[in-house]
């Protein structure tokens, strides 16, 4: 009964997780995922975030009425002493108008804050797929090394029954080391493409991801039309000449505005003037007569501003089109040739491998044969890999050039 405790506690010591088989496969991590963790993470952008403070301390200053001026008067002439305030009234809205003018300045700071977060977005989906590539490459490697260790073994069998010379087998053994060092090269670019995706996450630069999703995730189907409509609405360029127009359109309100004068307002008190009185009031109105400057010409200047804002944007709309189509049109080869390799060329190459092999070791082919076979496998796949990941990254400039998520319709 006594050996009963210590058994539970072995069983129990035994079956529990350690810490390292934790950290070696990492969290789980969707793209969705890594893309809001950039978003909520990034130093970029929080960086840019903070424009909007000052966007907000700039409506306060907008927001600030005059002071009024104290005065005191001491003089030889009657009345010998008073004090006044100068008190300045706006008139005509300019207040509120600079108000405006200051909040449609902050319209075109989050315009730009946008535009760093698009930027981050897609910096961050084509880290993630950067990583699953590295990843596809050192898992397709090994299977590299697994083949050119397989027939290395074929070699040795064969040169050991007599049915080839020795020079096979170190063809087959450096065949094998190269297939080593390569695996061994694309285990340290994985390495680094983890540590530029924690970077942009702002992680450890040593945090494991388990990603879950790969360089052939099916992306959803979009029509050119549809992406070029949605581009006038969302495009980074034209949402920002769009908000400059409304910045422009805000000032002109505030100088027609400065047309209507300021009231200024002044009241106090004069002492000592004998024999007249010894504390009388005072007061004055003044105001400045708009007769030779009325804003004209910086209101003709605006005009003129609005004018080139909107020949502007009728110019970037046809390029944005432009730009989006290419890019969707970019991004539809991509997607013709990785169907291509993933249907055809993949299958193919693989089946003429595995024959090549077979023959190898029935001793109908020269080891030569099947080394070529091999290294068409490898050129292959690693191009069908390039091509995938080509794909996401085309897939992301889409997404930039739209200026809005694509990854559901």
């Amino acid at each position: 009964m006594k050996a009963l405790p210590s058994f539970l506690l072995i069983l129990l010591v035994t079956a529990a997780p350690t810490g390292g088989q934790e950290s070696q496969g990492g969290a789980r991590l969707t793209l969705q995922a890594a893309l809001d963790l950039a978003d909520k993470q990034n130093l970029d952008l929080a960086a840019a975030r903070q424009r909007r403070f000052v966007s907000r301390a700039g409506v306060q200053i907008a927001k600030e009425r005059p002071n009024p001026t104290f005065g005191f008067t001491a003089l030889r002439d009657t009345p010998h002493e008073g004090w006044f305030f100068d008190q300045p009234l706006e008139l005509g809205g300019k207040r509120g108008h600079r108000i405006n003018v200051a909040q449609q300045e902050g319209g075109v700071t989050d315009v730009e804050i946008s535009t760093v977060a698009r930027q981050v977005r897609r910096s961050a989906r084509e880290a993630f797929y950067r990583l699953a590539f590295a990843r596809a490459e050192s898992e397709r490697l090994a299977q590299v090394v697994k083949l050119a260790e397989r027939l290395k073994q074929i070699a040795q069998q064969r040169f050991e029954a007599g049915a080839v010379p020795q020079l096979e087998v170190v063809q087959a053994e450096v065949e094998v080391s190269r297939a080593q060092a390569d695996l061994e090269v694309a285990r340290q670019e994985e390495k680094v493409a983890l540590s530029q995706f924690n970077a942009l996450l702002n992680e450890p630069a040593a945090t494991a991801w388990e990603l879950a999703g790969g360089l052939e995730d099916p992306p959803p189907a979009w029509s050119v039309e549809e992406l070029v409509q949605r581009a006038y609405r969302a495009n980074a360029e034209l949402q920002h000449l769009a908000q400059e127009e409304k910045v422009e359109e805000s000032r002109r309100g505030l100088l027609k505005a400065e047309r209507i004068p300021n009231l200024d307002l002044q009241y106090g008190l004069d002492f000592n003037s004998p024999p007249d009185f010894r504390v009388g009031p005072r007061g004055q109105l003044s105001l400045t007569l708009p007769i030779f400057s009325r804003n004209q010409g910086e209101i003709a200047q605006s005009l003129a501003s609005q004018r080139v804002l909107e020949a502007e944007t009728t110019a970037r709309k046809r390029a944005v089109a432009g730009m989006v189509e290419e890019a969707y049109f970019d991004w539809n080869a991509q997607q013709t040739q990785a169907g291509i390799y993933r249907q055809t060329l993949v299958p193919a190459v693989r089946k003429l491998e595995g024959m090549a092999e077979e023959s190898y070791r029935a001793g109908k082919a020269t080891i030569l044969v099947v080394l070529d076979a091999q290294r068409n496998v490898q050129d292959v796949e690693r191009t069908y890999q390039q091509g995938l990941l080509a794909l996401q990254s085309a897939f992301a400039s889409l997404e930039e050039a739209v200026g809005a998520p694509l990854d559901q319709k």
